[in-house]
């Protein structure tokens, strides 16, 4: 009489971590991550792609000039935009007699870096681009950069009137029709800011003093990049735009597993773990989810460019010293 083999299954193995990771890591996310944060949240995704229908054209109305004049016809068109849901996703292992020797819960000890970390990775890719997928639209500092949308700090008399002023930020995305809701910036502003005030001698910046008040601008949340890192800041230090038109679609909440049989691969095929003959667990972590930055056209602008705008670095005036060098001759009498 033959026996089946025997094997470690997954449900045999999920008492090594408390079922309540999945759902503390993805309710910590928002507040690791500034896209999650400030973007608005389409309802979760129900297949692979997910398509939003966007005002390419809008109609027009007429007043009649008489009792028999005709009536003018007009048409609205739209165009679509289409929400990919991509992985992300990282494996940690670690050697069971460190689990076993440790004095604290390695797993509540990671749950906070793991959703820092997930937060990094969205916020990477669709502020600047890093590693980010194809299907993702470009980078909002790489958009804002080609339509002309920026302002080089420095450029007014003050940091305010870079952001606030007639040609500062918040110009540039309401001359495309749009309405600045909120802004995302480097840590190192934070000193800047702390100063601002109006002419009337009002703060226009006001600090965060509880978790459930936010930092605000003008009456405008701000985030700042906590975690550092994410802003580069030799090419901006703050984004400043109408959040609303970026959205984002979760096609499926962070989850885990736990591996203990598994043989992890370094990217050149060579093995880097075998866990079941090392002692080994590792724990995989995988979210997927859509991003999208919508471009409607309005009545504003109806070749609007883009809802973004970005505060560059100070452009560092440069001298140019030239020397003269005068040649005497000397005369033989």
């Amino acid at each position: 009489m033959t026996q089946d083999a025997l094997y470690i299954s997954r449900s045999g193995a999920e008492t090594l971590i408390p079922t309540e990771v999945s759902n503390e890591i993805i309710q910590n996310l928002p507040g690791s991550s500034a896209a999650l944060k400030l973007f608005r949240r389409l309802p979760n995704m129900s297949a692979k792609q997910q398509t939003l229908p966007i005002a390419a054209t809008l109609p027009n109305a007429y007043f009649l000039n008489g009792d028999t004049a005709q009536k003018k016809t007009s048409n609205a068109e739209w165009s679509k935009l289409t929400l990919t849901a991509e992985e992300i996703a990282v494996i940690i292992p670690i050697p069971e007699a460190v689990i076993d020797d440790a004095s604290y819960d390695i797993w509540a000890a990671l749950k906070p870096q793991i959703a820092e970390a997930f937060g990094v990775a969205i916020d990477a890719a669709v502020f600047f681009g890093t590693n980010k997928p194809t299907s993702f639209p470009t980078a909002i500092v790489t958009a804002a950069l080609a339509a002309g949308n920026y302002v080089a700090a420095g450029t007014n008399s003050d940091i305010a009137e870079d952001i606030i002023g007639e040609n500062g930020l918040m110009a540039k995305v309401e001359e495309c029709g749009y309405k600045v809701t909120g802004f995302y910036a480097d840590s190192s502003l934070e000193a800047k800011f702390r100063s601002l005030r109006d002419n009337n001698g009002q703060l226009i910046y006001m600090p965060s003093l509880t978790s459930a008040a936010p930092n605000t601008l003008v009456g405008r949340p701000l985030t700042y990049d906590e975690v550092g890192g994410i802003f580069d800041t030799s090419t901006a230090l703050m984004v400043a735009g109408d959040f609303s038109k970026a959205v984002y679609s979760i096609r499926q909440d962070l989850t885990y597993k736990v591996l203990d049989q598994a043989i992890i691969q370094n990217t050149d095929g060579t093995i880097a773990y075998n866990l079941a003959q090392q002692d080994m667990v590792a724990l995989r972590c995988v979210m997927r989810l859509g991003v999208q930055v919508a471009n409607p056209v309005n009545r504003r602008n109806k070749q609007s460019k883009y809802p973004f705008a970005i505060l560059t670095p100070e452009v560092e005036s440069t001298t140019t010293t030239t020397t003269t060098t005068t040649t005497e001759t000397e005369t033989t009498p």
